[in-house]
């Protein structure tokens, strides 16, 4: 343990000049829509917010460089990762700001989900399996996404510090390719979607366009089940805190994890892998359970998940 503390906080011989891999992919989608925002000024209610919370980002990043040139080791390394993974909550809010500006497309997904299924699998999912212990598994896998994502950082950064980087790169380069597509495909999800419709009409079949709606209504469902359980109050919580009608097509929960999982077995963290195995699983069907994604959504999660994983990958090997 001694050793690995003397390792941690060892002066690097050639440290890194510049950014590292993960934090110009932040940069980059900070730039690109820091550029929508000040072309789209007259239209985005909060639009002088969203440019100070940029130039913030940026402080923070300047400043975790700045303190990593001064005593450049594997903690402050670490410590520039945990700085931006932590601000990727701060993003989530700030897609619907960006998203509103375009057309609403559930009424498109919903009707695709009934082509596809013949039915809303997450009204009939809910509907059946609605017991206090099916309910808590739910609310537990949904719950458990930031969780596996430290705990697959920390185990890399702990066992094989030269692809702790190469890992936060994979990890954080997909968040952001799904904030890209989320800005550019608005999809509220089902605890919107059918909060406005309606659970009856929506159950018959009816899947109205309800155009610039959700911009001026945010009003969700609650989580299905075990209303007194305690992650069930957990997940409700973080709804609460910052859920938003946006970010539904594809989920990133199931992509990201997708990506997670991957991670844990290429890089040889197999013992990680079997460990977060049940919670990954837990999570894919959680998604459509809490009314957060259509089924389509949590489908297309999967294959996302795969393509930013090869595609992060062969990128991360040139690093």
């Amino acid at each position: 343990m001694m050793k690995w503390l003397t390792d941690c906080f060892k002066l690097e011989k050639k440290p890194q000049r510049g950014l590292m891999a993960f934090e110009w992919v932040v940069m980059v989608y900070l730039l690109a829509t820091l550029c929508f925002v000040l072309v789209m000024h007259d239209r985005l209610p909060h639009a002088d917010g969203m440019v100070w919370g940029r130039m913030k980002v940026l402080a923070i990043t300047i400043a975790m460089w700045a303190v990593y040139r001064m005593l450049p080791c594997r903690f402050t390394r670490m410590t520039r990762a945990a700085a931006q993974m932590a601000l990727l909550s701060w993003w989530y809010p700030d897609l619907f700001e960006l998203n509103r500006t375009f057309p609403n497309l559930d009424h498109l997904f919903a009707s695709w989900e009934q082509a596809v299924f013949g039915c809303q699998p997450a009204l009939l999912f809910s509907k059946y399996c609605g017991n206090a212990i099916f309910s808590e598994l739910m609310c537990l896998g949904y719950w458990s996404y930031y969780p596996l994502m430290a705990l697959l950082c920390f185990a890399i950064f702990f066992t094989q510090p030269k692809n702790f980087e190469r890992v936060v790169f994979i990890v954080v380069g997909t968040f952001f390719i799904h904030y890209v597509i989320f800005v550019l495909v608005p999809v509220a999800g089902p605890q919107f979607y059918y909060e406005a419709v309606g659970t009856d009409k929506i159950a018959e079949g009816v899947f109205p366009n309800l155009h610039d709606y959700f911009n001026h209504h945010q009003i969700r469902m609650a989580c299905p089940g075990y209303q007194d359980g305690v992650f069930y109050g957990l997940v409700e919580h973080a709804h609460q805190a910052g859920e938003r009608p946006v970010a539904a097509f594809p989920s990133s929960h199931v992509s990201v994890t997708t990506v997670i999982m991957l991670c844990a077995w290429h890089f040889k963290q197999r013992r990680l892998f079997w460990v977060m195995l049940p919670f990954a699983l837990l999570l894919f069907f959680s998604t459509v359970y809490i009314f957060a994604h259509y089924a389509i959504d949590a489908l297309a999660g999967l294959l996302s998940g795969l393509l930013c994983w090869v595609v992060l990958l062969m990128m991360s090997k040139k690093m």
